[in-house]
């Protein structure tokens, strides 16, 4: 957890109140998980917590209970709070239902996008190859996010975007152990690609095909991942 508390973007107790104390607790854990500096498992001290962002116990144990809510954390009577542990079985399903809700979105996103975003996409996909070619997974993982985001984004489903980003929360574990496992990326690349291109050339029907069958196959992956191990 070292990383994130010198990286995180502590705010002061001034500038960190109320829900702004609330949200920048609740972002700063949020990033951690999706770096990989927090662990399933792993206890939430609310001191710490308090120390780290500059705010409030009441502030954190607020934010606590939002990122309870979005199924991020456990609240644990007498115990305190911890990252929830997600199984293989669970993160299966969260998967299969992700498939419905990427296909939606991409193939809203080849009915709505503009020529500029279309370039957008082509100019991901150039440096997702290059990543590839250049053996650099961390690179590939953050072009991976940012193609997904901007599909939603341009999908205009706020609905099934806001649903994603949830079940993307619970899952990111897993995400960033799945992209850095060897040959992940030389093996969803065409998977990325094709729906990039569907949504360049405008067809929904192929773009919503591309989509969940990436997603079909990360749930294949998946099941062959351990499950997390809790520390200590």
């Amino acid at each position: 957890m070292s990383r994130w508390k010198t990286e995180g973007g502590g705010v002061t107790s001034n500038q960190a109140t109320g829900r702004a104390g609330r949200s920048a607790v609740a972002g700063g854990i949020k990033e951690a998980l999706a770096a990989g500096d927090m662990v399933p498992g792993q206890r939430l001290v609310e001191q710490e917590l308090s120390e780290v962002f500059g705010v409030t116990r009441s502030s954190v144990r607020e934010a606590l209970q939002d990122l309870a809510a979005e199924g991020l954390v456990e609240l644990i009577p007498r115990r305190g709070a911890r990252v929830r542990v997600i199984s293989v079985e669970e993160a299966v399903q969260i998967t299969e239902c992700r498939a419905l809700l990427e296909g939606l979105c991409a193939r809203r996103a080849a009915e709505y996008a503009s020529d500029t975003v279309r370039r957008e996409l082509q100019d991901i996909g150039a440096d997702m190859r290059r990543a590839v070619a250049d053996g650099d997974p961390d690179a590939y993982s953050v072009l991976n996010r940012r193609l997904h985001e901007r599909v939603g984004e341009v999908s205009g489903q706020k609905v099934a975007q806001a649903l994603l980003d949830r079940m993307n929360g619970q899952m990111v574990r897993y995400q960033f152990r799945l992209a850095l496992r060897p040959g992940r990326p030389a093996q969803s690349l065409p998977q990325h690609l094709a729906i990039i291109d569907a949504v360049v050339a405008g067809d929904p029907d192929a773009a919503e095909a591309a989509a969940r069958a990436h997603v079909d196959s990360v749930v294949e992956a998946l099941r062959g991942t351990p499950a997390p191990v809790r520390p200590g």
